[in-house]
């Protein structure tokens, strides 16, 4: 099979896993669909905690980060990013920002993907921003013996520009032929993105941000109320893994795009999950302590109090700490850690 040939690798997509995976998907999003015309302010909630953990985690994923309280200043605009990392921070926010708010009049094409990247250094004073990469690159990873070895050469520096426009090609054609779910078509794009690795720096970011782009346009929107990026990064071993599987033969057009877009399915439908149960804890019109009983009988593992914040926009703070002080009281949760480490779990 040539690369790039999309009919191609969309028949081959076409297996019972799939296409199970993804009616599961398009169940759920019809239950969003519910909750826009039932629930908008509860959506208007859950989206604003959305992007500060969108741009958290995938910014984690690349080891970019800072603390949760500038992180949550850097988005409400409250604060000027002190540093590389906050700078960059900032960049992916207004990226963020853009793709939320006009997705539908994005296209994707070489010269919008330029920009979102020029857009993505926008605090930062860097040569690469806004252009393909100027030589080749290599994928490493790090071996038992601590030496880098290649995991994955992508396109070469010379062949990227061509490629690029090839995949927006393919994408625009198969996108409106209609013939396979479009949401099939952007994940097939987004790796092929990820493959060719076009940029010298930022290719992992722009991935997820054109991963939001593309679901948004292809109707699958739930990445704005749930955190797409926040369960890459808490799957990210499984995501590599992918990754690594839907590579071997990618230069050659004979690779498996299935792994990567099943697991991009599985993100998708968790996600669909997880806004199932906010929304309906913030609809139930329960009393604070209600509301967290609730949240904890269906929390696995722990979680700090500003995640317990972000999951359930409508309690205080100071609501959200005397119910967890009850909590505790009565031995239904317990504390783990300490300082800035501390988290909450319920004791089974």
């Amino acid at each position: 099979m040539a690369q790039f040939e999309y009919g191609n690798v969309l028949q081959g997509l076409m297996t019972p896993e799939i296409m199970s995976a993804l009616g599961n998907v398009r169940e759920h999003r019809g239950r969003q669909e519910l909750y826009k015309s039932l629930q908008p302010a509860v959506l208007d909630k859950l989206c604003e905690v959305a992007k500060i953990q969108s741009t958290g985690a995938s910014n984690r994923i690349e080891s970019i980060s800072t603390s949760e309280v500038r992180l949550r200043e850097l988005m409400e605009r409250k604060v000027e990013p002190k540093n590389r990392d906050e700078r960059e921070i900032a960049g992916y926010r207004y990226v963020l920002d853009m793709i939320h708010e006009s997705y539908d009049a994005i296209p994707v094409t070489s010269g919008v993907v330029l920009q979102l990247h020029r857009d993505l250094y926008r605090f930062l004073d860097v040569s690469f921003a806004g252009r393909w990469k100027d030589s080749d690159n290599v994928i490493a990873e790090r071996a038992d013996d601590g030496s880098m070895v290649a995991r994955f050469v992508p396109t070469s520096a010379a062949a990227t520009p061509a490629a690029i426009d090839r995949i927006c090609e393919e994408y625009a054609s198969w996108s409106r032929d209609g013939a396979y779910d479009p949401l099939l078509v952007s994940l097939v794009f987004v790796f092929d993105f990820v493959s060719i690795h076009p940029f010298s720096d930022g290719n992992g970011r722009m991935s997820r941000l054109l991963t939001l782009l593309l679901t948004y346009r292809s109707g699958y929107d739930v990445g704005k109320y749930v955190s797409i990026e926040a369960e890459i990064e808490r799957t990210k071993g499984t995501y590599y893994e992918a990754l690594a599987a839907s590579s071997s033969g990618w230069s050659e057009g004979m690779n498996d795009y299935a792994p990567f877009v099943t697991y991009m399915l599985g993100v998708m439908t968790a996600c669909y999950v997880d806004l199932d149960a906010r929304v309906a804890l913030l609809s139930s019109g329960g009393k604070g302590e209600d509301i967290l009983r609730a949240y904890f009988a269906n929390l696995v593992g722990a979680v700090t109090k500003r995640q317990i914040l972000d999951d359930n926009p409508t309690l205080s703070r100071r609501t959200a700490e005397r119910v967890l002080q009850k909590l505790q009281a009565e031995g239904y949760i317990e504390k783990v850690g300490a300082a800035r480490s501390t988290a909450y779990r319920r004791v089974d």
